[in-house]
């Protein structure tokens, strides 16, 4: 079965062809980080424009890539939530168009299963259940993995999520949007035990909380620059990636030891952190659990992993009705 797949949650334009849920016939994703680079982060009404312009010239491509035509596809997908409105609207509005006009199914997607799905396609031997940790941007969560469709969450941001911490510390640092790359590329040069940094406490012990975190950053760069003291960026870097890994870390690993569950993975756009992707391999090990982890090429948002959370939607009986809407804030079962 092959799904022709649209992501536009946010500030990428994304297509992509899936086959049978595991196999990429294509992957396109037209990015607009140069431009939201110049506001620190994401415009919401640039973002959709942007997909306006872009969406037909991605899937084009697509199908193209895949050596296929509209005709050839069994099933359209897309992000249906959370994300920026405007900007799901456009992928959401476009696949459904494709979808009546070719008298296809029509599959709506959460974008957190998306990325949970990213694994299926590094890994093809990868079968529920298991525990995922969902980094990105606009989430931070635990959640067990029962089956393909079924999920359910068990720890999660109270405030920012981690991707947003990053962004928002690498800014009062100095470093451009996106700030998650410099930071992990900064740390390389520093030393992590040069800065004290706190780590908040939740009242789930699988919750997480970083704008405390994030403020300390800030606060320690304004007080520095009050007292004409130099802050060694390399070294606040360091010390904050460094607490962020560890906090996500412990409490995967924490999660899994007191839940049962011998295999976990990761997934979202904080996945490509090198130190994360380290600390988890090497925390695994130490306990026996096996970890699974997506390609860097997959850890950002793109089709692909829509796709392949589509197939097995489909599978499931989940298909969408052209009624279906959009959600900023739509929960793990909302399609």
């Amino acid at each position: 079965m092959k799904i022709l797949a649209i992501e536009s949650s946010c500030d990428e334009t994304a297509a992509a062809v899936v086959e049978d849920g595991r196999t990429v016939l294509s992957s396109v994703i037209a990015t607009q980080i140069n431009e939201h680079k110049l506001y620190g982060g994401v415009v919401p009404e640039i973002a959709s424009r942007r997909h306006c312009e872009n969406i037909v010239g991605v899937t084009s491509e697509a199908l193209e890539m895949a050596k296929l035509g509209f005709e050839d596809i069994d099933g359209f997908a897309a992000t249906n939530s959370p994300g920026l409105i405007g900007a799901l609207l456009v992928g959401v509005n476009f696949a459904k168009g494709l979808a009546l006009a070719q008298n296809k199914p029509f599959i709506a997607i959460h974008h957190i299963k998306g990325h949970i799905a990213a694994n299926y396609i590094t890994h093809p031997d990868l079968q529920p259940p298991y525990l995922c940790l969902v980094v990105s941007g606009g989430h931070s969560h635990i959640v067990k993995v029962k089956s393909y469709t079924e999920l359910e969450t068990v720890g999660r941001t109270t405030d920012d999520a981690a991707g947003e911490a990053f962004d928002k510390a690498a800014r009062a640092m100095g470093f451009c949007y996106p700030g998650g790359v410099h930071i992990d590329r900064a740390a390389r040069l520093g030393d992590k035990s040069r800065y004290k940094l706190p780590k908040p406490h939740t009242k789930n012990e699988y919750d997480f909380s970083f704008s405390g975190l994030k403020t300390a950053v800030i606060n320690l760069l304004h007080n520095n620059e009050q007292k004409g003291t130099e802050t060694d960026v390399n070294s606040l870097a360091a010390c904050f990636q460094d607490t962020v890994t560890s906090i996500l870390t412990d409490k995967l690993i924490s999660a899994a030891i007191n839940l049962g569950y011998k295999k976990i993975a990761l997934a979202g756009g904080v996945a490509a952190n090198s130190q994360l992707r380290d600390k988890l391999s090497e925390a695994a090990k130490k306990h026996g659990l096996e970890f699974f982890m997506p390609d860097i090429s997959l850890c950002g948002d793109n089709a692909a992993m829509i796709g392949c959370q589509g197939y097995y939607e489909y599978l499931a009986g989940n298909t969408s009705d052209m009624s279906v809407n959009c959600f900023a804030t739509g929960k793990l079962h909302t399609l």
